[in-house]
């Protein structure tokens, strides 16, 4: 029996698919034009329409208005990690050894670098940012060697409040403090609001500088639960705040670190609306926000607010300049005590940086620089998830996060990963294990991967061999009695 004969327009439509099939076009990348694809395959426009209609229909291009045609995202083989359940009893802050151990092997070039995230020089503005900073050093270095207001230099606050208009903040320069990074902004805020022995409410698992920070002031934590998905469990804090103990709560605005999940701005504003009720300030850390995969900025809690109960902080580290550390907070309320704490611990920011920061966010640079970074992560998380589909053992889980350039990974039970950690030192692969973000010692069979260094063969052997030997460590604790 004849086959029936093929149209035009499926012919071309094989032809794309194979291209995404064998890797040409990965998931997430923009697809040829239409026109581009019609000039191509030497037919008409009609007929790439009528091509790029099927493979809409078959699940390997979606459009997006005003954009064009990309590639479409599979459907994740993996599940994403499970959520833990935490007591709502205060507890105090009991770090892991295996911190100082990760951070003094980031800096190792001779490791894989999957531990620390700290975006690769590579993938940075640097060369224009160096000229930049080199030319202010040469105009004004008279000028900039000297002390900074208390504030922070003026043209930085300016950049700085008018990108923020973008995503719903109406801020001030004068409502905004230049920090020594977004972990000095952190602790100023949480000298603001509490005293040694207060109770503070926090994601988990959360950030391990954050832990840090909260074991150096003294603080007992409330871990909440949170969704690799969704984020903090809004019926948890609910009930930690009935408790009447919790005096802060510190959230990230979006894509948190290690799971890159982002709450629903439903769930903000019910957060908002649950910490006004009970007076409790709400800290928000939004160091990862412009670090989105999709077309729009998620709004921070800061531009839902209506009660003044929430301080900001952000930073330039995970975007521009890690080595600048260049931060700031938006305090409300608070501005006066946090200034006062400042000077009393850095005095300033350095006003070179500053300055040099602030020229380069003016002239357009920023903007184009974050465009081309938010492609390469969301390209390394996504070809990072694929080995790791691929490698590692059976019933793996990995987040997927919608912006940053970290990835979750859950091992199943009964895993270690502190163990695997200097097993992976050995072979030459730094990776974090999750003890390191928990207060509490919790998610031993976790671990977090940075994707900061872009990707490449080097990253792409040591996730296949970190995943071997995960699968061996595996198979010899199952086989204990």
């Amino acid at each position: 029996m004849s086959q029936s004969p093929r149209f035009r327009y499926e012919e071309v439509a094989d032809f794309v698919a194979g291209l995404a099939g064998r890797g040409a076009l990965q998931p997430g990348t923009r697809a040829p034009s239409l026109r581009e694809i019609s000039t191509q395959q030497r037919t008409s426009l009609s007929t790439a329409v009528q091509a790029y209609r099927l493979l809409e229909d078959r699940g390997i291009l979606e459009a997006r208005p005003q954009s064009g045609y990309y590639v479409a995202k599979p459907p994740p083989a993996l599940a994403v990690p499970t959520t833990t359940r935490h007591s709502i009893r205060p507890a105090k802050v009991e770090l892991s050894g295996l911190m100082l151990d990760l951070l003094e092997n980031a800096s190792d070039e001779t490791l894989v670098p999957l531990g620390c995230a700290i975006p690769n020089p590579r993938l940075l503005a640097s060369s224009k940012l160096d000229l930049v900073l080199a030319r202010t050093a040469r105009v004004k270095g008279g000028q900039c060697n000297t002390y900074s207001p208390p504030r922070g230099e003026m043209s930085l606050r300016l950049e700085i409040a008018r990108r923020a208009l973008r995503y719903g903040q109406a801020l001030s320069p004068d409502d905004i403090a230049v920090t020594c990074g977004c972990t000095e902004a952190l602790a100023l805020a949480l000298d603001a609001v509490t005293e040694p022995g207060d109770t503070v409410a926090i994601e988990s698992p959360t950030y391990f500088g954050l832990l840090q920070v909260l074991r150096a002031k003294r603080l007992k934590v409330v871990e909440l639960p949170t969704d690799a998905n969704t984020g903090t469990d809004v019926g948890a804090m609910r009930n930690a705040l009935a408790t009447g103990k919790v005096r802060a709560c510190v959230l990230a605005s979006s894509f948190s670190n290690p799971l890159g999940c982002t709450m629903p701005e439903e769930n903000k504003r019910a957060v908002l609306r649950l910490l006004a009720k009970h007076g409790v300030p709400l800290i928000e850390d939004d160091v990862y926000g412009d670090v989105h995969f999709g077309e729009e900025r998620p709004l921070p809690f800061s531009a839902l607010d209506t009660n003044d109960n929430v301080i900001y902080c952000g930073s330039f580290s995970k975007t521009l300049a890690p080595g600048y550390r260049i931060g700031w907070i938006a305090t409300g309320r608070h501005m006066t005590r946090v200034l006062e704490t400042k000077l009393a611990t850095s005095l300033a920011t350095p006003v070179l940086t500053q300055v040099a920061l602030a020229s380069f966010l003016s002239n357009g640079d920023y903007d184009r620089h974050l465009r081309r970074i938010r492609r390469e992560f969301a390209d390394t998380l996504g070809r990072m998830t694929r080995v790791i589909e691929q490698a590692f053992p059976p019933g793996t889980k990995v987040s997927r996060p919608e912006g940053n350039f970290v990835l979750w990974v859950e091992l199943p039970e009964p895993a270690d990963t502190r163990l695997l950690f200097a097993q992976a030192l050995e072979k030459g692969i730094c990776f974090a294990p999750g003890v390191v973000f928990s207060a509490s010692g919790k998610y031993a069979n976790c671990l977090r991967l940075s994707g900061g260094h872009g990707w490449d063969s080097r990253i792409e052997k040591g996730l296949r061999t970190l995943g071997a030997m995960a699968g061996k460590a595996l198979a010899r604790r199952s086989l204990k009695p």
